[in-house]
């Protein structure tokens, strides 16, 4: 999608972000349905974008059966059935199969696994955020104020990442898949994490329940580790299928996938962080009961 009239790219990008960080934020303060809704409609427009870029690749993963999977872990995800997780991933595989059996051309064994690749990639992941929201324990009501702080991170990361790279960098990140990405850019990204997450973390814990400062910052690292691996990901897909964006649907973003890559990855991390080591103390006391 072309900038609209009078906006530069940068002033486009600009505008594009914040319409989309007001819809998201609101989404995920409400939770529930609201939440519900907007990861449906990433999710749905990512597969499709995942879908092309695979085509460009020669290999042809089933759109019907990841929408159809995704579907299905959604409504897992909503009621908080976790239980059901293994059974519906071993039913959305068997699908897969069946589809490339019946239905499939070549390459066959490309097919099935780029299909499930993507709904997991697409689905299964981002779908933990739904998860996290709805986390709930004795000492937190909810998962929001870890989500918002996640965010930050994520969202910090994307602007130390730039302007410390733009202004410092010189060394190569992963040069044959982001030429541009720099280690002096990663650096910087990670250090406006933490602050981000430390100060989240202090807004949580003044307002609502503690929040240690090296909570904050382990989240922060792991954050700002995940968001940037997620990027890189997303490029080598890009990259290997030799297109330059996932799709053009965002004015100055590219496509849902281009703007969720940093997420992909960080969420479902940030969800199994949140539940063993925050929310409960399970691996902890596990541990201690060895010795």
């Amino acid at each position: 999608m072309d900038a609209p009239k009078g906006l530069n790219k940068n002033a486009t990008r600009m505008l594009t972000g914040f319409i989309m960080g007001t819809i998201a934020m609101g989404c995920i303060i409400l939770g529930g349905v609201a939440l519900f809704l907007l990861l449906a409609v990433v999710i749905f427009f990512a597969s499709k974008e995942y879908v092309k870029i695979l085509e460009h690749k020669g290999f042809y993963p089933s759109l019907k059966i990841m929408l159809l999977a995704e579907a299905i872990l959604a409504v897992i995800t909503y009621f908080d059935r976790f239980d059901y997780v293994a059974s519906a991933l071993t039913l959305c595989t068997f699908m897969a199969f069946m589809w490339v059996l019946f239905r499939g051309r070549q390459p066959y064994t490309a097919n099935v696994a780029t299909t499930i690749l993507g709904f997991v990639y697409c689905g299964y992941f981002p779908l933990h955020l739904q998860l996290l929201r709805d986390m709930s324990s004795a000492d937190y009501h909810d998962g929001l104020g870890f989500v918002v702080m996640m965010f930050t991170a994520i969202l910090l990361t994307d602007v130390g990442c730039y302007y410390a790279g733009t202004r410092f960098g010189k060394h190569k990140l992963a040069p044959v898949v982001s030429p541009n990405k720099t280690i002096e850019g990663s650096i910087g990204g990670a250090i406006s994490a933490v602050i981000g997450a430390l100060i989240v973390g202090a807004v949580i814990n003044a307002c609502f329940a503690a929040v240690h400062w090296y909570v904050s910052v382990i989240i922060g690292l792991i954050c700002t580790v995940f968001a940037q691996i997620g990027d890189l990901c997303e490029s080598l897909l890009k990259r290997d299928a030799g297109v330059k964006d996932s799709g053009n649907s965002l004015p100055g973003h590219g496509g849902f996938l281009d703007r969720s890559d940093s997420f992909i990855f960080t969420i479902p991390v940030m969800y199994y962080f949140c539940k063993y080591f925050i929310f409960s103390n399970d691996i902890i006391n596990s541990v201690k009961g060895l010795f």
